[in-house]
């Protein structure tokens, strides 16, 4: 027998899985590291271009893929870095899917168009409005690859990591933040 959805929410989730015993040891793990990293990795995935909400499904997806990973006993090492790799991965595989979509009903809708501004004053909204109109600008015409290094650079992760996450050779990391960074720097400036 099922508890009642209200008691749901206080059990632990081995406990509505309908196991006795409390979370698992992997479960544990997984709750841990999905407090951890929740944020960062939604950030990451919503600048990749991702919805809230499909970001959210990608986060889901990740835990799901990593408490899978940690049960069958694979690597341990560097979990960060697969952490991000398979939401890089996803939240790809999802753009895709999404961008087929859009074709499909030509909605052009962006969430950074549907958030509200939060600047104090028009004054200050203007000046903020024409530097981020500059700044994402300068991100539109970035390669892809460095668009990815900088979001995750943003988001904390070293270079080794970030080369582990896309794929490519260190100094193609350095060489993509350096450029990245000397190039908004300038915009800045500007």
């Amino acid at each position: 027998m099922n508890p009642p959805t209200e008691l749901v929410h206080d059990l632990p989730f081995s406990a509505v899985a309908g196991h006795s015993a409390g979370p698992s040891e992997y479960e544990l793990e997984v709750i841990a590291l999905f407090e951890q990293f929740r944020l960062p990795l939604l950030r990451y995935v919503v600048s990749r271009g991702l919805s809230v909400h499909d970001g959210e499904e990608v986060i889901q997806e990740v835990f799901l893929a990593l408490f899978r990973h940690l049960q069958a006993g694979r690597s341990r090492r560097n979990l960060r870095g697969w952490i991000f790799r398979v939401a890089h991965n996803l939240a790809a595989k999802q753009h895709h899917a999404n961008r087929k979509a859009e074709a499909r009903l030509d909605s052009d809708e962006t969430l950074a168009e549907s958030q509200p501004d939060a600047m104090p004053n028009p004054e200050e909204q203007a000046a903020y409005r024409q530097r981020s109109e500059r700044m994402q600008a300068v991100l539109r015409v970035l390669p892809e690859q460095d668009r990815a290094c900088l979001s995750l650079r943003a988001e904390g992760l070293r270079y080794r990591e970030i080369s582990s996450v896309l794929g490519i050779s260190l100094g193609s990391v350095s060489i993509a933040l350096t450029r990245s960074i000397a190039r908004m720097g300038r915009v800045d400036q500007g």
